[in-house]
């Protein structure tokens, strides 16, 4: 059986998390891991062939929203709640919390997802001898 990959916290992307996040069943898929701690997945009830899941699957484990693990021949899939929160927080609270995104909703999600992408920019790139300022 092929190994799972899941990229590293460190390694998420806004722009993948928001792609990923684009497609209304991959935001179902989500928004149904949200309630359980994880799921199989059959559980999903995505109204997709296999295939189609599979691939919403592994877009959504690419972006780094969700973690699959094998346990005999199921999968079980959860959210990355603690990883993705902290790379860009408040926009998965956001997701789950409205079924409908409002526009106050997305704004705040992408100021402090924005304030963290500054943050994280302004450490690669400061030396210790220089100072930064934006």
């Amino acid at each position: 059986m092929r190994a799972i990959t899941h990229p590293e916290p460190e390694q998420l992307s806004l722009e993948a998390v928001l792609h990923a996040l684009s497609d209304p069943v991959r935001l179902e898929i989500v928004r149904a891991l949200g309630g359980h701690p994880e799921l199989s997945c059959g559980q999903l009830g995505a109204p997709v062939s296999k295939s189609t899941l599979t691939h919403h699957l592994k877009v959504l484990r690419d972006a780094g929203l969700t973690r699959t693990r094998s346990e005999g021949v199921q999968r079980l899939v959860s959210l990355r709640r603690e990883d993705v929160e902290a790379r860009f927080p408040g926009l998965l609270e956001c997701v789950l919390a409205n079924a409908a995104v409002t526009p106050q909703c997305a704004e705040e999600a992408a100021e402090r997802a924005s304030q963290t992408a500054f943050a994280v920019a302004a450490q690669q790139v400061a030396a210790p001898a220089v100072s930064v300022s934006f």
